[in-house]
């Protein structure tokens, strides 16, 4: 667990590593490396869309000098209502993913929900993403790790965030090395998340990279996400912002053109033209408050 021993000298933090190496390069994330994102929207809605919006963010990141890896969810289990968008499934959007990869040389990941999911995601993905609900499945987590791939693993909401040595102990049985943590907010009353800013260096002493996901932490449950009420995207930018400050490696941030017409988060993701101007901020204030 992480602990000052005295609370007026600094932390020295364990090294953490991760390192995906594409046709346009290595991406790294940890200690030592700068700035890094993880971005797209949050379900495959079509081959344009994804396409589209990949090309955007790769431009962003090669201006910026950002390490890039492309998400979007072929599938979204977790929805509100059976009626609700849950995306094009395995076969289809797996394959719009791969396109991604082969034409703009980056990095992609999705969401696996079930253990039978693994060896075909694991054919088309580079980072396989346990979601926050699942994240202390065991046979899901040994899955994956077992895969070969990268796993970034979300933290759950009901998780204190040194508990996530369950889930990296777990990963790191089967010979994972390339693993992130992401923080997503915690349980609030009913239907709030808050930001825990503590949640990065705890779990950053666990030894592996933290992404900070603001998008979903905004997100209030219990009215869905087609709802103007859904979300409160107003506050992306300063959990983002203050997240840097704090010492995150890498930023998780759902985008969309136009996130009113969006089929599923549209009221927590990011706009996509605001994407740039807010990395551009963050990585002056990561330049800042340096790295450790």
């Amino acid at each position: 667990m992480y602990q000052l021993e005295d609370p007026r000298k600094p932390v020295t933090m364990p090294d953490r590593q991760f390192s995906l190496t594409t046709k346009r390069g290595t991406v790294k994330i940890g200690k030592g490396h700068e700035l890094a994102l993880i971005a797209g929207p949050c379900v495959v809605e079509s081959e344009e869309l994804i396409m589209s919006v990949a090309r955007k963010l790769t431009d962003i990141a090669d201006r910026l000098g950002i390490g890039l890896i492309f998400k979007s969810s072929y599938e979204k289990d977790n929805r509100g209502s059976e009626k609700n968008w849950r995306g094009p499934g395995a076969e289809d959007g797996l394959k719009i993913l791969k396109k991604v990869r082969d034409t703009y040389g980056i990095p992609v990941l999705s969401d696996i929900h079930r253990e039978e999911d693994v060896p075909l995601s694991a054919e088309y993905l580079d980072v396989l993403q346990i979601p926050a609900y699942l994240c202390q499945q065991t046979g899901l987590v040994l899955a994956c790790g077992k895969s070969g791939k990268a796993v970034n693993v979300k933290k759950g909401q009901f998780l204190a965030p040194e508990n996530m040595s369950s889930a990296v102990s777990k990963l790191k049985s089967t010979g994972a090395k390339n693993i992130l943590l992401t923080e997503r907010g915690a349980c609030f009353g009913y239907n709030r998340l808050v930001s825990d800013i503590r949640s990065i260096p705890i779990m950053q002493y666990l030894g592996t990279p933290v992404v900070y996901d603001a998008t979903h932490i905004i997100r209030i449950y219990g009215i869905p996400s087609s709802d103007p009420k859904g979300g409160e995207p107003q506050f992306v930018p300063h959990l983002t912002k203050a997240a840097v400050a704090a010492g995150t490696d890498c930023l998780f941030l759902e985008t969309h053109p136009t996130p009113k017409s969006a089929l599923c988060d549209g009221t927590s993701m990011l706009e996509l033209d605001h994407m740039e101007p807010l990395l551009k901020t963050c990585l002056a204030i990561s330049k800042a408050v340096g790295r450790n």
